[in-house]
């Protein structure tokens, strides 16, 4: 105990989620603290590692430790929010985005589609067994790309131990859930149409899917119900273009994205509105998205829609390897 704070963990704690409290400088009259919570990665020679729900690792020395505590894997799940896990997401986010190949490992689903978008050329969690590395890396090799993992919160000492490998961190995001119903409740607007074919007219409002068109209309095509908004613009180029696949409970929403010459006039909340719609249609009742954590911009919109984080989740392949 320092000054009436406790420290109640210990290197037996390694894999439980931690609070930890350190003195930003040893010795510091001030008395300056940094707070860090995440899960206890390690505890070796008199320094402490802790992952944080993003993957991103920082290292503590013990002896600036003043207090610390192991504290639930998840917060209280917010009113009117979806009940769901990380595992049940997964799965679902992996079936709105389908890769070209896919095979079950263990309890790991690798996924390839010649190298177009993390998403579909990574390693998913489906159950709680380690993946045999191995094994994946072969099944990457095979097909002429790097290994990856998509690592989400929960997944942090599997993350640590890829770090100390030399597999590098990317992609951060976070996963977002919201009600379906209030994201629909805006009146429709006739300049936004929902269809539920991939067109080239929808694909030219979305210019990441020139860099392989093959591959990209087999993936954006994919899903179970897929459905496909589009605001025209004045040229030949849609105004706004946004997707949203149906899965039982759950309206998944990818590739939202308004020209330039058209943003802040509303058309993303619209887009996302219509698409809400025809999920409700359909049976959906509850929103899911992923976003990266550094786009500022998306991420207060969907605050805004309702949208709340879930779960964070990165990438990870050896280091030097092509994270696309």
């Amino acid at each position: 105990m320092r000054g009436g704070l406790t420290v109640r963990v210990g290197p037996s704690d390694v894999g439980k989620r931690v609070s930890l409290r350190t003195l930003t400088e040893p010795g510091d009259p001030a008395g300056r603290f940094t707070d860090t919570v995440g899960v206890l990665t390690a505890w070796t020679e008199g320094a402490l590692e802790v992952t944080r729900r993003d993957g991103s690792a920082v290292r503590l020395r013990e002896s600036a430790l003043v207090a610390g505590k192991v504290v639930p894997d998840t917060p209280a799940r917010r009113r009117g929010l979806p009940a769901a896990d990380v595992p049940e997401l997964t799965a679902v986010a992996a079936r709105a985005w389908p890769a070209a190949a896919t095979e079950r490992i263990g309890d790991w689903l690798v996924r390839a589609a010649g190298g177009w978008t993390r998403r579909a050329n990574s390693a998913c969690a489906l159950g709680d067994t380690p993946p045999d590395l191995a094994r994946v890396s072969a099944w990457y090799a095979a097909r002429g790309l790097p290994p990856a993992f998509q690592l989400a919160t929960g997944q942090e000492l599997l993350a640590a131990d890829l770090e100390r490998r030399g597999w590098a961190a990317s992609g951060h995001a976070v996963v977002q859930i919201a009600a379906l119903a209030p994201l629909a409740d805006r009146e429709p607007v006739e300049r936004v149409r929902v269809e539920g074919e991939l067109t080239a007219a929808w694909l030219s409002g979305w210019p990441r899917a020139a860099d392989a068109p093959g591959t990209a209309e087999r993936v954006l095509a994919g899903g179970r119900t897929t459905l496909f908004a589009l605001a025209p613009g004045a040229g030949a180029r849609p105004a706004a273009v946004g997707r949203c696949v149906v899965d039982g409970r759950w309206a998944g929403f990818t590739a939202v994205r308004v020209d330039p010459a058209h943003r802040g006039t509303g058309l993303a909340r619209e887009v996302m509105a219509a698409l809400a719609r025809a999920a409700l249609d359909a049976g959906a009742s509850a929103a899911h998205l992923q976003v990266e954590t550094d786009n500022a911009a998306a991420r207060t919109l969907y605050r805004s829609l309702g949208f709340a984080d879930h779960h964070h989740y990165h990438y990870r392949s050896p280091a030097g390897a092509d994270g696309r």
